[in-house]
């Protein structure tokens, strides 16, 4: 079973996410929620996680900030992240790829956009 977190400060963009992982075939993974960057990088560090979706921005660590640890990471800096955002910025994408985002969603997040994204995660 494939373990996914969620990072984002809004309950209601996480349940959403959520949703779209159910329609897109992910509907069996474990599911952790977190509420900021800093939650997130917590619960990936706890338990083997293949997935990490996060929120751009967020209190506390936004998603930029989770990503460079994640990346830097002996431990994490494989795991697959795709930040997802509202902000609709082509530079920021540009670094978020650069600093090793699997993807860069605009929000709202529809489930074709989200299964293209994880196309390669999905064929594991």
């Amino acid at each position: 079973m494939k373990r996914i977190v969620i990072a984002d400060d809004s309950a209601t963009a996480r349940m959403f996410i959520r949703r779209c992982l159910d329609i897109i075939g992910l509907g069996d993974a474990e599911i952790v929620e977190a509420e900021h960057g800093k939650e997130a990088l917590a619960a990936a560090k706890a338990a083997p996680t293949d997935l990490l979706l996060s929120d751009l921005n967020m209190p506390v660590m936004d998603g930029e900030t989770l990503l460079k640890w994640v990346k830097a990471s002996p431990k994490l800096s494989d795991l697959p992240v795709v930040i997802i955002t509202s902000a609709g910025n082509p530079a920021k994408e540009k670094e978020l790829l650069k600093l090793g985002a699997l993807k860069v969603l605009n929000k709202p997040v529809a489930p074709p956009m989200l299964m293209d994204a994880l196309a390669s995660f999905l064929d594991d």
